[in-house]
């Protein structure tokens, strides 16, 4: 028996628009946004998104705010399908919405959607543990998340079509997506130095750190020196890459001369941290300040709200989703986009202790 597939609202409402245009209901044109959500009973934002899925799939061709959308020859429209594994960098970051909606639009074109069953923390991050899945996992593209830059400079020499979402991508000759944080970190760090912080920690991933820091790492290192704080391992400290060990990282920060601010990289690290800190009598923000690197659909609902670093997802499953066409087309274009984050200061930051 095959795998079923439940569409979506937005993909019904594509359907349903793609079947009238090959009865020939419309012709040259397809109505605006408004009138079909009025014909077909729908909310106009719905239909605003089925309509970006068929200019996706080819069906649809803008021309430009205001104007209605060309419709174009519908019997070569569509490109093949592809087969694309997509490897996350820890089995966990299924459950993260933009992942799924990655994986659920990339199905909706037309194309063969898997998570590979090894992700990039399952294989240590190793070269030669990645190649060896990939030899034996074959596939027409690759997506990559949260790559080190050893694991992204060997999937940009494979012959594979290979898009790399985040990881350390910049300056590799690979299609992806990152996110810039380096102003709104300015802006965060700037924030904390305001309130009297001086002992500000980041505590990043192994692969954001070695061979030499990252970036994002970096620039974290150079304001602090720019504020008149000399840096050294204390502000980027080693940890060994799971859940014992960033526990004792936490343990050894906040012995001899804790920090009075952290700086996290993921959602999940923040909400183990804080627990951690609440465990050994730590109070937020009274005694520590905390930021999150990342947003988190959770973080609104938190009071205070978390203070964290912003950006939207949803450029970054779209530019999957035009990566994945260009490639069924034949055009294999090594093209990054970057997307822009803002700090949001929300209640987790307050006055050095």
């Amino acid at each position: 028996m095959g795998q079923l597939i439940f569409m979506s609202k937005i993909e019904q409402v594509a359907e349903h628009l793609r079947q009238e245009m090959m009865r020939g209901k419309w012709r040259r044109e397809i109505p605006g946004r408004e009138e079909l959500a009025s014909e077909l009973g729908v909310n106009s934002k719905t239909v605003e998104a089925a309509l970006r899925l068929l200019e996706l799939k080819g069906i649809l061709i803008p021309q430009g705010t205001g104007r209605r959308r060309k419709i174009a020859n519908l019997s070569s429209s569509a490109p093949p399908a592809l087969q694309i594994k997509i490897m996350l960098y820890e089995q966990s970051d299924r459950s993260e919405g933009y992942y799924v909606e990655t994986f659920h639009q990339l199905t909706a074109l037309g194309h063969v959607a898997t998570f590979a069953g090894k992700s990039l923390h399952d294989l240590g991050m190793d070269v030669k543990r990645v190649a060896s899945y990939v030899k034996n996992n074959p596939a027409d593209a690759w997506v990559v998340v949260g790559g080190s830059r050893e694991i992204l400079e060997w999937f940009a020499a494979q012959k594979s079509p290979v898009f790399a979402q985040f990881g350390r991508c910049r300056e590799i000759p690979i299609a992806g997506v990152r996110v810039s944080k380096i102003t709104a970190h300015s802006e965060a760090i700037s924030k904390l130095v305001s309130l009297g912080h001086r002992r500000i920690v980041m505590l990043a991933r192994t692969e954001r750190r070695k061979p030499n820091p990252g970036m994002l790492e970096q620039a974290f290192l150079d304001e602090l020196e720019k504020n008149g704080i000399t840096t050294g391992n204390y502000h980027l400290p080693d940890w060994k890459d799971n859940i014992a060990g960033f526990h004792r990282c936490l343990d050894s920060l906040f012995g001899a001369t804790p920090p009075t601010a952290l700086l996290i990289s993921e959602a999940s690290h923040f909400i183990a941290a804080q627990q951690h800190l609440v465990r050994m009598g730590i109070v937020i923000p009274r005694d520590v300040s905390l930021i999150c690197q990342d947003p988190n659909v959770v973080f609104s609902w938190c009071v205070p709200e978390i203070s964290h670093i912003n950006w939207d997802s949803e450029p970054v499953v779209k530019s999957i989703l035009n990566w994945a066409n260009r490639v069924a087309r034949g055009n294999d274009k090594r093209k990054q986009n970057v997307i822009l984050a803002d700090f949001v200061e929300g209640g987790t930051i307050g006055p050095a202790p």
